[in-house]
C-alpha cells in the first residue's frame, strides 16, 4: 500500500510542477490577452483604457499560482520520498509525470506538438517506469546474500 502511494504522490508532483511550469509561461506571455481584450470590446481608444490592466492581473495571478503549484508540489515530492522504496523511484516517477503532463498541457493550452523522437524518448523513459515499479523489492540482507551466492 505504502508503496503505490509513493508512486501517487511523485505522479501528483511532476503534475504539479508541470501546472507551476504552465502558469509561468502564462504570467510572461500575456500581452496576447490585451489586444484580445480590444478586439471583444471594440475601438482601440475605448477599448485601451479598459484592457490596461488585464496583462498586469494576470501576471500577479499566475505568479502567485507558480510559488503555490511549486510549494504543494515540494509538499508532494517530500511524501514520495518518504513513501516510496527508494529515493530514485520517485525521482523518476516524478520526473517522468512532469514530462507527460507538460506534454498534455502544453496541447491543450497552447497548441504545441512534440516531435515523433520526443514520444519515443518518452515511451522508453515510461517502460523503464514500469520495470522499475514491477520489480521486487529487496530486503537489506538479501542483497548481502545475493552476493555471497555468486562467489
Amino acid at each position: 500500500m505504502a508503496r503505490g502511494l509513493g508512486a501517487a504522490y511523485a505522479a501528483g508532483a511532476g503534475l504539479l510542477g508541470a501546472l507551476a511550469a504552465c502558469s509561468a509561461k502564462l504570467a510572461l506571455g500575456a500581452d496576447y490577452l490585451q489586444a484580445g481584450c480590444i478586439a471583444v470590446i471594440g475601438g482601440e481608444e475605448t477599448a485601451a483604457g479598459a484592457c490596461a490592466w488585464l496583462p498586469v492581473m494576470l501576471r500577479v495571478g499566475c505568479g502567485g499560482l507558480v510559488l503555490a503549484w511549486n510549494a504543494i508540489m515540494w509538499t508532494f515530492f517530500a511524501k514520495a520520498l518518504r513513501y516510496s522504496s527508494s529515493s530514485a523511484t520517485a525521482t523518476v516517477t516524478s520526473t517522468a509525470s512532469n514530462f507527460v503532463s507538460s506534454a498534455v498541457l502544453g496541447k491543450l493550452l497552447f497548441g504545441e506538438s512534440h516531435a515523433l523522437l520526443w514520444w519515443i524518448g518518452i515511451s522508453i523513459t515510461l517502460l523503464g517506469l514500469l520495470l522499475l515499479h514491477t520489480a521486487p523489492p529487496t530486503q537489506p540482507g538479501e542483497e548481502k546474500h545475493l552476493k555471497e551466492k555468486k562467489t
